[in-house]
């Protein structure tokens, strides 16, 4: 098997972009632009292989802004708007604040360093960063659920992007939950599915909903972490089993069902035996049982294996 390939994040490549721009400005005095490709690896990101492009000038109408009205973020002469294709914060609870682009602080503080590097007099520089079809992109992600309206976000921690990454998706995860916080609720629900998703949105408010994959067990490990105590876990009966028996991920490559172990779990308390061998799916488990006894028996001890996880969070399961 080939090694899997790591790349950068947006913000390395807007922070790339913007000192060759930078550079070609203070030599010619004029509207310089330079334009970068997020390097093509293995991650699953929306933003692979997506173009950014920063415009730098001393003239503001030079630059094609987001529509959206917004402020720029300003150090000394150097003035940074969000470009077509990179979205303005709308809401509260995001790293940038209301009002401005959305580029997180570790590569909007790069950017600054990178200027502070240079000695020049202009009085005032104006920048853009731009993606390509940004907008586009951004109907993929949950940017428009917390706020993020017009683009995508520019983002970035350590710079790296790993391959095949559940750090990005992570990264998601804990700005919706921070997100779901910051605007008041106590209690957020978590959904695995379209149909789990779908299900949520006619008992609960978008904002509070959050779509975690698989990732059940770092999910909850998030939202312990920022002080969310109180979860609602949808979900299939399928994930629900694997999270029942154990498993901190729901992806088929981190095990399959244990139907000897549901029989041996489950099945004993309806004092039925059924032929393992045959049956290929948990809903083949039930057939002629107690559908509503048999989903409460795994709701429980869904419920206890994440209590056993975490002690302190309330959780409250529901499958569909």
């Amino acid at each position: 098997m080939s090694k899997l390939k790591r790349g950068y994040t947006t913000g390395v490549h807007a922070l790339i972009a913007f000192k060759s721009a930078l550079e070609a400005f203070l030599v010619t005095r004029e509207k310089s632009i330079s334009i970068t490709n997020k390097m093509d690896n293995d991650d699953l990101d929306v933003t692979r292989g997506c173009e950014i492009v920063v415009t730098v000038s001393d003239r503001l109408e030079d630059l094609e802004l987001n529509s959206k009205p917004h402020q720029a973020y300003k150090f000394n002469a150097l003035n940074i708007y969000a470009g077509v294709g990179v979205g303005i914060v709308t809401k509260d609870g995001l790293k940038p604040p209301r009002g401005y682009p959305a580029i997180n602080p570790i590569p909007l503080n790069a950017i600054k360093n990178i200027y502070s590097s240079f000695n020049h007099n202009i009085e005032e520089i104006f920048v853009t960063i731009s993606v390509t079809n940004g907008e586009e992109l951004a109907r993929q992600t949950a940017n428009e659920k917390v706020g993020v309206v017009g683009g995508i976000s520019i983002l970035g921690t350590t710079g790296f992007v790993k391959p095949i990454s559940s750090s990005a998706y992570l990264d998601s995860i804990k700005t919706e939950l921070n997100f779901a916080k910051s605007n008041g609720y106590r209690e957020v629900v978590l959904t695995l599915g379209n149909s789990s998703f779908a299900k949520a949105k006619e008992m609960y408010n978008i904002e509070q909903i959050v779509e975690i994959g698989n990732f059940v067990y770092d999910s909850i490990e998030i939202a312990n972490s920022i002080g969310i105590k109180k979860i609602v876990f949808i979900c299939g009966i399928g994930k629900a089993t694997k999270v029942m028996q154990g498993y901190k991920n729901t992806h088929n490559r981190f095990g399959q069902i244990d139907f000897r172990l549901l029989q041996k779990e489950i099945l004993r308390e309806f004092n039925i035996l059924v032929d393992i061998e045959r049956v290929k799916t948990v809903r083949g488990v039930i057939l002629g049982l107690n559908k509503d006894k048999f989903y409460k028996l795994i709701k429980d001890r869904v419920n206890n294996r994440i209590k056993l996880w975490f002690p302190t969070i309330k959780i409250d399961t529901l499958i569909i």
